[in-house]
């Protein structure tokens, strides 16, 4: 029967109505806290944005956070809402003060729905302002108006405090991570050096800009000192490591562009340049970029961004009347960076020498490479390794940050999960037996082996994380010994050869239940022992309990409860202290006494038999 399609069918939504109804529209994906993009990082931000740009515009220098589980409170001493209008910029959209270009020239949030989003995706929602001696404060709950308390005097500082508690019934189980919410307020402090932020306590702050930035995110020492140049409305620090691959932090008017876009690729370009300027050489760009780690900062009037979580610029102009972004970088970069590498004859001399290496392997390995491509493409072709989605992170599709690859081990286990899987946003890689180990080899045995070429192949990550086709890479191994080998393999070839993907958040390992508990009314699920303790007491005398060994135990149709919206993904996390060299070389090294000895330190006797097995 053919739906009717009359006036009756049509309908407005309110704006709170259709924020709820629409949340990747303002906050991305919406996830529970285990990945630094998901939503309520974001709305986190969106309150802090608005604490920032008071603070660029020179009114408030500490701005207070504190969590305390699910309750967020954010305090800034700007200048505080105007107190008439405290209900209409929470909760009316297409308002605020940043349409005045006057008042906020260069701010990140410019489309006045940010703190609204907030509102309505919270539970419960209170923005009280304090201006000139007088105080206001509404409470919403779902973005609807609880209560409109009266304006009342105040002896407290300028400003304007927030506190929220994201809605459970949008966000699910989710839980706040101290760890991204560090990260995320110490580049707020390297972008406004002179800010304090507070966190629980803590403080952050910066005197050095971009310069404290790679200082405190690198692992190692740099090839040569850090390049710090800034000049009003850019800055840029830059150095070059021993890693393989290039790791970039872009900001844009504060916000961290997390997908680059124009000015990243505009940087990328200048540095080229200047390089092959002042070496009057020719050089190979990916001779060049190899293994920078590089920070770039600009500002700009009205940034357009690719999504309203703004990770992505897709401005070309710094300002109505202002040069390409492209040609405000170059100019900048070719004049201050050939300036200094003038100046800093020792700096030139380690940039050349990492160039001429860089080069070395390059070449080493191209026939390699072109003969790799070939069966990689071949591959694709007559094998049933890679069971691919049809959304991926690189394409243009609403829902490309859904886009998912797991990488499992056999016949069974990758059947399982290609029945389960939405074929729209999850791919499938198969493995056959155990990938090499590849620490201590050199990147010719990305394109030797034929597993680990195919793999880069199939994520599209030969040059670099521009191409990544899947926003998540999933390693799904069997929970007993061999799977977590085959995981630790895994996890050496990426931190060997591609380390900004788990650097950038994009490497995960899947959880799947360890046991089933069952009676003959319910199923339960168990993630632990101590799950399956409390449902063998939820369900009472006798419950079958049976131990999941293998992933290709699970039926397809239990499995698609385990990779559905209920997905229990680990993030795989650097932390700016694990060398990554010093890590590897002590867990797939050959240093056996001292890992036998780190293992039996560590060994943890099991006394249930329901776990031995």
């Amino acid at each position: 029967m053919t739906a009717n399609y009359s006036e009756d069918t049509i309908r407005t939504l309110d704006w709170k109505e259709h924020i709820r109804k629409r949340p990747g529209m303002y906050v991305g994906k919406l996830g529970d806290g285990s990945s630094p993009d998901d939503g309520i990082y974001i709305l986190l931000k969106e309150v802090l944005d608005n604490c920032i740009d008071e603070y660029t515009m020179g009114f408030g220098k500490i701005i207070e956070v504190s969590i305390d589980e699910h309750l967020v409170a954010i305090r800034d001493y700007g200048r505080g809402v105007p107190l008439g209008k405290v209900v209409d910029v929470a909760s009316k959209m297409n308002t605020g003060a940043k349409y005045d270009s006057k008042v906020f020239k260069k701010s990140v949030g410019l489309n006045g729905v940010g703190i609204k989003a907030v509102n309505a995706l919270s539970s419960s929602f209170t923005i009280q302002s304090i201006r000139e001696g007088k105080e206001k404060s509404v409470d919403f709950s779902e973005g609807e108006l609880v209560k409109n308390h009266s304006q009342r005097n105040s002896a407290e500082k300028n400003g304007t405090l927030i506190t929220f508690v994201p809605d459970h019934t949008m966000f699910g189980k989710f839980k706040f991570i101290d760890e991204y919410i560090e990260a995320m307020l110490r580049n707020y402090t390297y972008l406004n050096t002179g800010l304090t932020i507070s966190y629980n306590g803590q403080k952050f702050q910066s005197k050095n800009g971009l310069l404290d930035l790679l200082q405190e995110n690198m692992s190692g020492e740099g090839l040569y000192p850090i390049i710090h140049l800034k000049n009003g409305d850019i800055e840029v620090a830059i150095t070059h490591g021993n890693q393989y691959g290039e790791e970039y932090y872009s900001f844009v008017n504060g916000q961290h562009t997390t997908q680059g876009g124009t000015h990243q690729v505009a940087f990328k370009e200048a540095l080229v340049k200047t390089v092959r300027d002042y070496f009057k050489k020719d050089f190979d760009a990916s001779d060049i970029r190899t293994s920078i780690i590089a920070a770039v900062s600009i500002k700009v009037e009205e940034p357009v961004f690719e999504s309203q979580t703004k990770t992505k610029l897709g401005s070309k102009d710094i300002g109505p009347k202002g040069p390409s972004v492209r040609n405000f970088i170059m100019n900048f970069l070719t004049t201050k960076m050939d300036d200094y590498l003038h100046k800093h004859g020792d700096t030139a001399h380690a940039i050349l020498k990492k160039i001429q290496e860089s080069e070395k392997e390059r070449k080493a390995i191209s026939g390699i490479k072109k003969l790799a491509r070939e069966r990689a493409k071949k591959s694709n072709l007559h094998n049933k390794k890679l069971r691919d989605c049809r959304i991926h992170y690189n394409g243009k599709d609403d829902r490309k940050d859904e886009s998912t690859l797991f990488i499992t081990e056999g016949d069974s286990a990758s059947g399982s999960i290609t029945k389960s899987r939405s074929v729209n946003t999850q791919a499938v890689f198969s493995l056959r037996g155990k990938p090499l180990n590849s620490f201590g080899l050199t990147k010719k045995v990305v394109y030797e082996n034929e597993e680990f070429n195919l793999l880069q192949a199939a994520l599209n990550i030969e040059d670099g994380l521009d191409g990544l086709r899947y926003k998540n890479v999933v390693i799904a191994t069997d929970a007993d010994v061999d799977g977590m080998h085959i995981r630790l393999l895994l996890l050496t070839f990426f931190l060997q050869f591609f380390p900004n993907l788990v650097r950038n958040k994009h490497l995960y390992i899947l959880q799947t239940p360890l046991f089933r508990v069952r009676n003959k009314k319910e199923t339960i699920y168990c993630y632990s022992d101590e799950e399956r303790q409390a449902a063998m007491e939820k369900l009472g005398k006798n419950p079958e309990i049976t131990r999941f060994k293998g992933l290709g135990e699970i039926s397809p149709d239990e499995f698609k409860h385990f990779i559905g919206p209920d997905i229990r993904l680990e993030p795989v996390r650097l932390k700016k202290e694990d060398d990554i060299q010093e890590i590897l070389g002590f867990y797939m090294g050959k240093n056996t006494p001292e890992r036998q000895n780190f293992i039996i330190d560590r060994l943890r006797v099991e006394e249930d038999p329901v776990e031995v097995a």
